[in-house]
């Protein structure tokens, strides 16, 4: 056989391979997580039906994806907003699989639950009736550790996926920690009772560091650039259990795959970090930034006065000293899930901050 008969057996063969391996729906798909499981899931063969709420940001979603992979044909948009029922059915009809990553975040003080709950709540049962309805085969929620490990004061210190937040603990938690609650919770007694041939699995994630594509970045984000443009004076006594986003995509995709995971929910997270270990770390890693880090612990005290006129921070104050760590055993040992270190999220997330002039 000569060498071109090969050759076009080895490209054909690799073409049925991408066409086998189906279409999937990820929702949300302007987002920080959203563009790094799209990216991903074309690297892989892949193709990709991406929601947006105006088809207009179609265009800047390519963008900044075309800095990790070429979408060629392979990735297109619908328009779905997690308030209301129009697009769903459109959007899944057709799928193989769904990863359901659209989720509303919170911008400053919320004058009520409902704004947070209701959406991530109705928004996920939407997507699930539209899932089964279109003959998906999975559907991958991404969660959060926010609906692992609060509400539970400072007694526990240490949780897995058999552990819920207590969404009814107004002191130990905020409208964000009730939200993903309240949807999590919500998204798997729907399945226990409608879902059918569907399939659920969860992903949650701890506080998602890693490279920024564009100006349009995760909230999460804020916690490095806010070090780098000392926009605080100091390093106050929050933390969390980090991940990187790269790490996070990579954990959805097992769980979409992956015969196991049917049914599981996944905690995707490192070692717990205060803020002055990855203050630490970008001074250590990259000491050419270290002027710019800030080294003094702010007071408790000081953060309690000045509360009642940052509202993120009035939000989350009773997260104060609060170490709450997770451990993601179950993802690895499961999912063969390996995940890099937090220094390398943080590291990789300062310099795309600096790269981009964002920080």
């Amino acid at each position: 056989m000569c060498l071109f008969h090969v050759t076009l057996i080895v490209r054909l063969t690799e073409s049925m391979t991408m066409e086998e391996r189906g279409l999937v729906l990820v929702t949300g798909g302007s987002g920080y997580i959203a563009g790094f499981c799209i990216a991903q899931l074309i690297r892989d063969g892949w193709r990709v039906r991406a929601t947006l709420r105006s088809p207009a940001r179609g265009e800047a979603v390519r963008t900044s994806l075309s800095k990790l992979v070429d979408p060629g044909d392979r990735l297109s948009f619908v328009a779905a907003d997690l308030d209301g029922d129009a697009g769903w059915t459109e959007a899944a009809a057709g799928c193989d699989h769904v990863l359901h990553v659209a989720s509303p975040l919170p911008t400053g003080r919320s004058r009520s639950d409902d704004e947070l709950v209701r959406p991530a709540r109705d928004g996920a049962l939407r997507v699930l009736a539209a899932a089964r309805a279109g003959g998906v085969k999975r559907v991958v929620m991404t969660s959060s550790i926010a609906a692992v490990s609060y509400g539970h004061g400072a007694g526990r210190a240490s949780f897995t996926e058999a552990d819920w937040t207590d969404e009814t603990d107004l002191g130990d938690t905020s409208a964000y920690e009730r939200a993903k609650t309240i949807a999590e919770r919500a998204a798997w007694a729907w399945i226990e009772e409608q879902a059918g041939h569907l399939e659920l699995a969860t992903v949650n994630p701890g506080l998602v560091l890693g490279p920024v594509l564009s100006r349009d970045y995760s909230v999460s984000i804020e916690v490095v650039k806010r070090l780098l443009d000392r926009s605080v004076p100091g390093l106050p006594a929050f933390g969390w259990p980090l991940a990187d986003v790269r790490d996070i995509a990579d954990l959805h995709l097992r769980a979409m795959t992956n015969p196991k995971a049917a049914g599981e929910r996944f905690i995707g997270a490192g070692p717990f970090y205060w803020v002055a270990d990855i203050a630490h770390t970008l001074r250590a890693r990259r000491p050419e930034l270290a002027r710019r880090v800030p080294t003094r612990r702010l007071p408790d005290w000081l953060l309690k006065l000045a509360a009642p006129f940052d509202p993120m921070l009035h939000e989350h104050l009773f997260e104060l000293g609060r170490k709450r760590t997770v451990s993601s055993e179950k993802a690895k040992t499961l999912l063969e899930w390996s995940p890099r270190s937090n220094d390398e999220a943080i590291v990789d997330t300062a310099d795309s901050l600096l790269a981009l002039g964002i920080a």
